[in-house]
C-alpha cells in the first residue's frame, strides 16, 4: 500500500515519545507534527534527522483504512491501546 495522498494521519494522530528536530520532548497524540507541511507531506522525509519510528511507519490496510478519517480512528485506537 502506498501512502494517502494528502493524508498525514501518521503525522498527527500517534505521540511520538523520542525527540525530533525542533520538538525536543517528541510530540502529544493528535497534536501534528511541527515538520508537517500544509499539503499533509512530511518535510524531512529521507533526511538523516528523520526520526527512526517515522521512517519505520509502513502504510498498511489495517492502519490506514480507506479514508484519511478512517486512518485518524485507526491510529487514535491503537494509540489508546498502546499507552
Amino acid at each position: 500500500m502506498e501512502c494517502r495522498n494528502k493524508c498525514g494521519a501518521c503525522c498527527i494522530a500517534p505521540s511520538i515519545s523520542g525527540p525530533l528536530p525542533g520538538m525536543p520532548n517528541g510530540k502529544p497524540a493528535g497534536e501534528p507534527c511541527l515538520h508537517l507541511l500544509e499539503d499533509m507531506r512530511c518535510a524531512i522525509f529521507g533526511q538523516p534527522e528523520r526520526p527512526a519510528v517515522c521512517g519505520s511507519f509502513k502504510a498498511m490496510a489495517d492502519v490506514c483504512g480507506e479514508t484519511k478519517a478512517d486512518a485518524m480512528w485507526l491510529i487514535n485506537e491503537l494509540e489508546m491501546a498502546t499507552c
